[in-house]
């Protein structure tokens, strides 16, 4: 057990801290300069452990100047906020959950997280803000579909070509780091060897699941938060559902599950034997996205591309 439980409450402009050892409660600037005021206030010593929950684009920075240099654990806000209630605590305050957060640290024992490389962080970062201007583009798709000025259309035209521009532009900038690092070069090889993962789906898996190729199947399963969760209590049984994991690696495998489902053999035969048992289309397909995340998992583990078994 740590000696010591900080917990870190971060919002957009602020983010408060509370020691456990000592009860002692700051505020401080979500800026650099508050990150150099969080720091001295530290002091020399060990902190034990530092808990967070992630807020959004409002953690990042902070997860990003402390990586390496202190124990940091980051923790799903659903779970900080039952432990709050299972500690009798209704309240909601920045002071009350920077503090209920140095409590879960020390009362469940929170290992601290392994160091985020800074390619890892600059990769999620880039697939944030493609994402993003994918959204921009359907939007102003749906906007040009449905204008009829001729000057409307003509702005929509040339603000959708500036969209697909840096689109492109950071396509390039994502290659260009994954080509850069041999162990990634070598995974999106792996990855878009399988029928239905393309070079857009290897980018997101690779951004959003740094682990992928040194988990168990069970575990890669639940990361993508596909792995089927039992519901029963005593003679009731309820129908087991997925729930959970990181939603932007369960997005990523929603499109190439139903390309596989067409195109890759031994999925397409797993989905007609899911439909032929009764499973609805939707369950069939959660099936197709779990096989192919526990399928990448295992050839990138295994340093080997896919290829077709044989008859």
């Amino acid at each position: 057990m740590t000696h010591d439980s900080i917990g870190i409450d971060i919002s957009k402009r602020h983010f408060d801290a509370h020691r456990l050892t000592t009860g002692i409660h700051r505020r401080f600037d979500n800026t650099a300069a508050g990150f150099r005021a969080f720091g001295r206030w530290l002091g020399t010593g060990d902190p034990g452990l530092v808990v967070f929950e992630p807020t959004g684009p409002y953690h990042r920075d902070f997860e990003a100047a402390f990586t390496g240099r202190l124990p940091l654990v980051k923790v799903n806000p659903l779970q900080a906020r039952r432990f709050a209630q299972s500690q009798g605590t209704r309240a909601k305050t920045d002071a009350v959950d920077a503090h209920m957060l140095a409590r879960m640290g020390r009362a469940l024992e929170l290992a601290p997280d392994r160091p985020a490389e800074e390619i890892q962080i600059v990769l999620r970062d880039l697939r944030v803000a493609r994402s993003g201007l994918v959204r921009d583009r359907t939007a102003l798709m749906n906007r040009l579909a449905a204008a009829r000025l001729p000057l409307v259309r003509r702005l929509a035209k040339a603000r959708l070509a500036q969209v697909e521009r840096q689109i492109a532009a950071l396509d390039a900038e994502i290659d260009a780091r994954l080509d850069a690092c041999p162990k990634r070069r070598r995974a999106v090889q792996i990855l878009t060897s399988i029928p239905g993962i393309g070079r857009i789906t290897a980018r997101s898996i690779l951004a959003e699941c740094p682990e992928i190729g040194t988990l168990r199947h069970k575990q890669i399963a639940a990361l993508a938060g596909l792995a089927p969760m039992t519901r029963q209590s005593g003679t009731w049984r309820g129908k087991a559902r997925i729930e959970g994991g990181r939603r932007h690696l369960r997005e990523a495998l929603f499109m190439p599950a139903l390309v596989a489902m067409k195109k890759n053999p031994d999925l397409s035969a797993k989905y007609d034997r899911l439909r032929e048992a009764g499973k609805p289309h939707k369950v069939a397909l959660t099936a197709l996205m779990r096989k192919l995340v526990q399928l990448a998992n295992t050839l990138i583990r295994e340093d080997r591309t896919w290829h077709p078994k044989p008859d």
